[in-house]
């Protein structure tokens, strides 16, 4: 799929920007354009990795004329740029407008002046029946990008977005605010132990993307399968694996947190189908994309909303065996001891 591609990755000095950039490396890709606009993120990545095939841009989303000239050449870009802290988009909500929307757009534009073959927007559960600010600003980069395959004329670039909720062990995810808590012997807040949250690693996340690459054809939404956890069991298994027990402490709902997360909306099943590893929700409407199309999957089994409290659950000891598989537990105590986010 990568062979010989020249690749952008917007906010690739984040978590899932790295981990992606990482297992690009490992295929025969031509050259990859790191673009960000922190300079100490790119700086410090750049330091870990020595492949030649890297390039660093400085620049922002927001600015067209840089990601034209960025964008030159490019065969395939992963739009991961935005901004994602819940409570600082209800304070600051244009600014996210900004980035997430109109950014989103910018990146759109240059994709189709640049005639790119592919590009895949990173979605949010967030985004389905939005309750906050960032939910809805990412809303509409699905929307975006999914309806850019209706006006992109006779250029063939492929648009389709990818969605999914927090990875674990991610920066501002449960499991380091757990672990962190734990070692420094303060309480854990909670809201409500009964609360369920998708589990996806970030090998998981990297696996959709690919699957994504490979099977999207233009206007798809790709949802992973996934099973779901208690935020009792996660907290559990975290103590376990630290070996430290602590005392919990009940903190008051965050505005628009949802008690279950949920990746495909009750509206969305009419249009979902599903393959052994997704299921593809598709945008229907617009001249040249139609329910007339070819679609290689069958219709969902799905019958109502794809929630995390209507999916199979994580044992405890399940939970402890993956974040000991994935090594997260070590990766988040260097973090907290190194004073990095």
């Amino acid at each position: 799929m990568f062979e010989g591609k020249t690749i952008l990755i917007t906010g690739g000095t984040g978590s899932l920007g790295t981990a992606l950039t990482k297992r690009l490396l490992s295929t025969n890709v031509s050259k990859i354009r790191i673009f960000s606009r922190d300079e100490w993120k790119q700086t410090n990545m750049k330091s870990k990795f020595t492949d030649k095939r890297l390039r660093f841009l400085i620049g922002d989303i927001r600015d067209k004329d840089r990601l034209y000239r960025a964008m030159e050449n490019v065969d395939i870009v992963f739009h991961a740029a935005a901004l994602k802290h819940v409570p600082v988009a209800e304070y600051n909500p244009f600014e996210f407008v900004k980035t997430n929307v109109s950014g989103a757009q910018n990146v759109i534009d240059a994709c189709l002046d640049a005639k790119v073959e592919l590009a895949v927007a990173i979605g949010t559960d967030k985004a389905v029946s939005p309750s906050t600010t960032y939910g809805a600003t990412k809303l509409l980069m699905e929307r975006l990008f999914l309806t850019a395959n209706f006006y992109k004329g006779e250029r063939k670039t492929r648009f389709i977005c990818v969605r999914y909720g927090n990875v674990l062990g991610s920066r501002g995810s449960i499991l380091p605010i757990f672990v962190e808590n734990i070692i420094a012997n303060k309480k854990i807040p909670i809201t409500d132990s009964s609360m369920t949250r998708f589990n996806i690693t970030m090998r998981q996340a990297i696996d959709l993307i690919f699957r994504a690459v490979k099977n999207g054809k233009g206007g798809e939404i790709f949802v992973p399968k996934l099973k779901a956890f208690t935020v009792k069991d996660m907290k559990n298994a975290v103590m376990e694996l630290v070996d430290k027990k602590v005392e919990t402490i009940q903190i008051p709902v965050r505005v628009g947190e949802k008690y279950h997360e949920v990746l495909i909306s009750k509206h969305e099943i009419r249009n979902t189908y599903e393959s052994k590893d997704d299921y593809i929700v598709y945008n229907f409407g617009g001249e040249g994309l139609d329910e007339k199309r070819t679609i290689p999957f069958k219709k969902t089994k799905l019958t109502d909303e794809y929630s995390s409290d209507m999916t199979e659950l994580f044992t405890k000891d399940e939970l402890k065996t993956i974040i000991t598989k994935e090594k997260l537990l070590e990766e988040i105590i260097h973090h907290s001891k190194s004073g990095k986010n």
